[in-house]
């Protein structure tokens, strides 16, 4: 069978051009349906009609001076199991993300990852029909999206 889908690495710098995050290291992970990022101090609030969430980032792994303030439509609430079995409600939105020359619209749920050694994951849902994932390498796209 031959693909002609472009390969991304196991790792990437992403852009999330909607939420004003210039650069952040994405794991890309097909082991999660869905993806997620780094948010603190989450709050929901009606605008109008519409559900709405407001959210802090630290795009930057291990480092704190630098905090991104995020507002975006709230899509909902999804619940996730993570690799302990551990479920948790987390609020989900829909942005865009940008990879080289390629932009497109994925869901990212919103959680605490202050811990965990990357602050996104790419989860299959997100690159399903769009990469193959080379699991051999690293930033394809460089380091400075």
């Amino acid at each position: 069978m031959k693909y002609s889908l472009p390969l991304i690495g196991w790792r990437e710098y992403v852009c999330l051009p909607q939420l004003g995050i210039e650069k952040i290291k994405a794991k890309v992970d097909t082991g999660a349906r869905t993806s997620a990022l780094h948010a603190y101090q989450i709050h929901t609030y009606q605008e109008g009609d519409q559900h709405m969430v407001e959210f802090k980032v630290h795009p930057l792994q291990r480092q704190t001076h630098l905090t991104v303030v995020c507002t975006a439509p709230l899509l909902g609430y999804r619940k996730v199991t993570n690799s302990g079995g551990h479920a948790t409600i987390r609020p989900v939105i829909l942005t865009s993300v940008r990879l080289g020359e390629y932009q497109w619209q994925i869901e990212l749920t919103l959680t605490n990852r202050d811990v965990m050694g990357f602050r996104m994951l790419l989860g299959r849902e997100a690159i399903r029909r769009k990469f193959l994932v080379d699991a051999g390498h690293s930033f394809i796209y460089g380091r400075h999206p």
